[in-house]
């Protein structure tokens, strides 16, 4: 459906007059492909139960693998049972049981086009998976390989709990999939930045959402784990270069907490052409189309789309820092200590936490000033961890 900024108005008081998502205004334009769809008996699913399967041909990157995708049954951030769908890559010549990888790409993204089941198939560089040399190598090692659409059916970015929960569905649904031959294998999840978000959650969640895992690892880096505070740094009161992940992240957020944050009713004129702009962006397009923007300009009466109490409760919910769970698994870290993209006070905070409790934790500094160079310099480190994990060699400890 084509929206005009005048048109948005109607559609807003639509949204506010009905249902949760009435026209369907705020979710992004959906995938034409119907294996995403969710069965209309989506209940009667478990967690991790598989819906349906079906292979597919290798991604252009990858070879010596056989490649599948499973859509499995998860639960959304308020407790509603959706869809979701992992890509999995099974070495050809791998030990039955061997080692099973789940790595969350990063994903900073409104658009379902922009999912890894279906960028890892494209040439465009604004969506190309950068990591598919490093993941060659886990393939290489016999490790099988689940790539998740952690944003989940309505690329809600910025929804790093659910992010969590749909990486540990993912793990049981592939573990159910005879063909990948995992079904008692050591599990381990792996990556950076809202990948890494993505696994930090997964982690901290499973040892009450899916303790039937053996999770013998986490490795994640430049993990954004105070949203507020990350937010507040990305252009709430001045203009920020990298303002449109901010914005990014109220449009994910709205869409997966619509009667929390109703987020077209704070907009300006200057926030809804954006809006409009962004809802099924990538990560090149949001970050052009929010350059030199802030809160103030895009919202009505100031920042009031980031003062809202009930919406700040809700972006707290889904930061870290604040969760008071504790992981069982061995956890690897690694960021920049310059990094200027997120708090990197509030991942000290967090792993602080962690070896108070008892957890091992091995931080890797990197030597990079930025966000995206430290990326590259800590995934193969990462990797030999996990290795050392699968090998049952025990887990360093550098708290």
């Amino acid at each position: 459906m084509a929206l005009t900024v005048a048109g948005l108005g109607a559609a807003i008081t639509a949204t506010a007059a009905g249902p949760a998502h009435a026209d369907n205004v705020a979710l992004p334009t959906s995938l034409s492909d119907p294996f995403y769809a969710a069965p209309a008996d989506i209940g009667r699913f478990r967690d991790g139960d598989i819906i349906a399967t079906r292979t597919r041909v290798n991604p252009p990157a990858f070879v010596d693998v056989r490649t599948y995708q499973i859509k499995f049954r998860t639960t959304d951030s308020e407790g509603a049972p959706i869809a979701a769908v992992t890509t999995l890559l099974v070495p050809v010549h791998k030990q039955a049981n061997g080692p099973l990888l789940s790595f969350q790409h990063i994903i900073n993204a409104t658009g379902l086009e922009c999912a890894p089941s279906q960028a890892l198939w494209t040439s465009d560089p604004n969506l190309t998976i950068r990591e598919a040399p490093g993941l060659n190598v886990a393939l290489q090692r016999g490790w099988t390989i689940a790539i998740p659409d952690h944003l989940g059916p309505r690329s809600s970015y910025g929804a790093a709990k659910l992010g969590g929960q749909i990486t540990l569905d993912g793990i049981r649904a592939v573990q159910h999939f005879s063909p990948a031959g995992v079904a008692r294998s050591k599990v381990a999840m792996a990556g950076y930045s809202g990948g890494g978000m993505a696994t930090a959650w997964a982690a901290a969640l499973a040892p009450t959402y899916a303790p039937d895992l053996d999770i013998v690892g986490a490795a994640y880096g430049g993990v954004p784990m105070d949203l507020i505070k990350m937010a507040e740094g990305l252009g709430y009161n001045n203009p920020h270069p990298a303002f449109g992940l901010a914005f990014a992240a109220a449009i994910g957020l709205s869409r997966e907490y619509p009667q929390q944050i109703p987020m077209l009713k704070y907009l300006s004129p200057v926030g809804m052409r954006m809006f409009l702009e962004m809802r099924n962006a990538c990560t090149n397009d949001i970050l052009r189309l929010g350059a030199g923007h802030s809160a103030k300009e895009v919202s009505v009466g100031g920042e009031q789309i980031f003062e809202d109490p009930t919406a700040r409760r809700v972006v707290r919910d889904n930061s870290l820092v604040f969760y008071p769970g504790i992981p069982t698994t061995p956890i690897f870290e690694w960021h920049s200590p310059t990094d200027a993209l997120i708090p990197v006070s509030s991942i000290d905070q967090t792993l602080g936490r962690y070896c108070r409790a008892g957890v091992r934790v091995q931080h890797f500094s990197t030597p990079s000033p930025d966000h995206m160079s430290a990326a590259v310099i800590g995934l193969l480190p990462a990797f030999n961890y996990l290795g050392d994990r699968f090998a049952g060699i025990p887990a360093p400890r550098t708290c």
